[in-house]
């Protein structure tokens, strides 16, 4: 049995690696990077390719060493395209073969922005202050540990709304109220931020409640009399699918204030009319719809503060 085994000339050998792929021109070609080094690029910790790529080449089998005919690369990215482009456009955008560090690394990452954003959304409800991340953090853990808090309904220790009257109705609350289990790496942070204050308010484990935008309505004086027309969409949810039409009766002025829930000015010079308050980040879509198409564009909404809040001591 022979002691050595010789390999072909032009395979290379890698260790410690981490893969990016990119098929193109039903072609897959495949980059090797240092492990660690991929999601640091993306995110901008690391600039130097050079401590990114264990090899300036494209393969079509880092595995089996088999690096891509240029032919092949010519024709799935254009003749004219640098090597180098080839390889920017298949670490910026090929799919990653994630180790265990950097599956921890960009779970960490997406974590703490899901944190950070619901930090910066969610206020006390009685002293409007902000909460702590850590304060964020240990709720939504309250509430991934027991199964996205659907327990609480078989307590009955729910608060408002959700409290249950009666076994049957607990079950049947806990399938539809939102739940939260967790940070994942395959949605975006933004997106999880949502559903993590959709069960936050449902579930209240601390009192939590949406920070108001502070808005001011303007409109034409001779249009507030006038009868509002057809339904009105509001938006129960910051860029939530689901919606609720409500018919609403009354003036134009009418409808306008039932979107404010606290009037902080109001006043009429000449001939417009002002209203200064805060509304639900939820109303502002349906606001502003229900303004421009009432007053055929004549109105107006501006944001003055996205979310305000108080910080703590």
């Amino acid at each position: 049995m022979p002691q050595n085994i010789n390999q072909p000339s032009n395979q290379i050998r890698l260790t410690n690696v981490s893969l990016v792929r990119l098929k193109k021109g039903k072609k897959r070609f495949e980059i090797a990077c240092y492990k660690n080094k991929v999601l640091e690029y993306r995110s901008g910790v690391e600039t130097d390719l050079d401590n990114v790529l264990q090899i300036p080449s494209v393969f079509l089998s880092v595995s089996k060493g088999q690096t891509a005919p240029s032919q092949d690369l010519a024709k799935s990215f254009g003749a004219k395209t640098p090597l180098n482009d080839i390889i920017m456009e298949i670490l910026n955008k090929g799919e990653m073969q994630v180790g265990e560090k950097e599956r921890h690394a960009q779970l960490e990452r997406v974590h703490n922005e899901v944190i950070d954003f619901v930090a910066g959304k969610l206020v006390d409800p009685k002293s409007k202050r902000v909460y702590t991340t850590g304060m964020i953090e240990k709720a939504l853990d309250q509430l991934s540990s027991h199964g996205g808090a659907t327990h609480k309904l078989d307590d009955g220790k729910t608060t408002g709304t959700a409290t249950p009257t009666n076994g049957e109705a607990s079950k049947e609350k806990a399938k539809e109220m939102p739940t939260w289990t967790g940070v994942v790496t395959t949605k975006s942070a933004k997106s999880q931020a949502l559903e993590a204050m959709k069960a936050l308010i449902a579930w209240q484990p601390i009192p939590v409640s949406r920070a108001r935008m502070r808005l001011r309505v303007t409109c034409p004086t001779n249009v507030l009399k006038q009868a509002a027309k057809g339904s009105v969409k509001k938006e129960v949810e910051e860029e939530d699918a689901d919606a609720e039409s409500e018919k609403l009766t009354g003036t134009i002025k009418d409808r306008i204030l039932s979107y404010v829930e606290q009037i902080e000015t109001q006043d009429t010079v000449g001939q417009e009319w002002e209203v200064i308050g805060f509304v639900e980040p939820g109303a502002f879509k349906g606001l502003g719809e229900f303004v421009n198409g009432e007053t055929k564009g004549k109105g107006r909404v501006e944001v003055l503060d996205m979310a305000v809040t108080h910080e703590g001591d």
